[in-house]
């Protein structure tokens, strides 16, 4: 064969060959676009868990280029905010954004797929979920009620809570009447608090009026647009009921199964960014909006006595042992989540928290 004709052939080649990857790098192109119905448990346009929520329904319109839309509705725009599991369960919507651990009435493994007494921290969660067993587990729980979950955000450890008195020992928390969903809600009811689990569009106008006496939420970002430094000025530090908080993004399973390999790997990618985005931003703002509530409005910051945290450990336990219980997958999901925090939280505790044990002394932080 002439040079020339080697060369002409091979470019010919090349040429279809670019022409057939171009056709399968964008398969969005010759599918008909796909609408997503999201609903959300968060209030509209609310900084940190509403705005990121909103941020990410957005983000996949844009990295699909169009071929995936997505309907945002916030809590109470077309169902209450403890409604959208059912709505998106049935089919009626197609995915929702809240904490798992509000669904514990439906099952309590979904707790741990948010945050649980004594759990990770977020760092540690998204390690368990990502590579050791967690995202299965989740798929498994979250498929028994007809859904598929991605995690999609997570706020850090959260604040141990806002209480219109000072709380010196588990004693003080008898008859609290307080504001506390998943297994940190069972925590202070064995401590002899009565909880409640409500929406965070309805915590204020509660906590206000005197139908609660105090409220955990999520962080001093999130907290001060909340307004509860009104009607509570003792604002505790971390907390044992919520150091993860991690977020989920659930899809109705049979939609879920429809999309194409390309579509769900838009999906997954918007969710991945957001759930790295909202943590960080949570970061970013606590320390800046926990001087505000102190400087601007005279929240006085008080942090749990050992005593206290040992009761939460006490109640904690029998907590764990009834969500056992409950179910062979119950017992399965604590099996993993338990031998992952150990070992997770065992490396953890030797490098991290020993330097930050020690930067904090050395530069007087704490």
């Amino acid at each position: 064969m002439k040079r020339r004709d080697f060369i002409n052939k091979a470019g010919l080649g090349i040429a279809t060959g670019a022409v057939a990857a171009s056709a399968l790098s964008t398969p969005a192109l010759a599918q008909s676009k796909k609408t997503i119905t999201i609903v959300s448990t968060w209030p509209r346009d609310f900084p940190g868990l509403g705005t990121s929520a909103q941020r990410l329904a957005a983000r996949i319109t844009e990295l699909s280029k169009g071929a995936l839309t997505t309907e945002y509705f916030a809590a109470g725009e077309k169902v209450g905010a403890f409604d959208v599991f059912d709505e998106v369960a049935s089919g009626n919507s197609t995915a929702y954004i809240a904490a798992d651990y509000y669904w514990v009435g439906k099952h309590p493994g979904f707790a741990y797929f948010t945050s649980v007494p004594f759990g990770m921290t977020m760092v540690e969660w998204n390690a368990w979920i990502k590579f050791n067993g967690g995202q299965q587990l989740w798929d498994e729980i979250s498929g028994e009620f007809g859904l598929k979950a991605l995690t999609c955000g997570g706020t850090g450890t959260q604040a141990g809570g806002w209480f219109n008195k000072e709380i010196n020992s588990a004693d003080d928390l008898k008859g609290l009447k307080m504001r506390i969903p998943g297994l940190g809600g069972k925590v202070m009811s064995k401590l002899g608090a009565s909880t409640v689990s409500l929406p965070g569009g309805q915590i204020y106008e509660n906590l206000v009026s005197g139908a609660i006496d105090a409220t955990e939420w999520v962080g001093p970002y999130n907290d001060y647009f909340m307004k509860f430094y009104e009607a509570a000025k003792f604002y505790y530090t971390g907390g044992m009921h919520e150091p993860g908080g991690g977020l989920a993004f659930a899809f109705n399973a049979s939609f879920w199964g429809s999309l194409s390999d390309w579509e769900k790997s838009i999906i997954e990618a918007a969710a991945m960014e957001e759930n790295a985005a909202q943590f960080e931003e949570c970061v970013a703002n606590n320390g800046k909006y926990l001087s505000k509530l102190v400087n601007d409005h005279g929240v006085q910051i008080r942090s749990f006595g050992d005593d206290t945290w040992d009761s939460f450990g006490r109640a904690a336990a029998e907590v764990f042992e009834e969500t056992r219980d409950h179910s062979a997958l119950a017992a399965k999901i604590d099996t993993s989540f338990q031998k992952n925090l150990r070992e997770i939280g065992g490396f953890m505790a030797n490098f991290e928290t020993t330097f930050l044990n020690q930067r904090n002394r050395v530069l007087g932080l704490v």
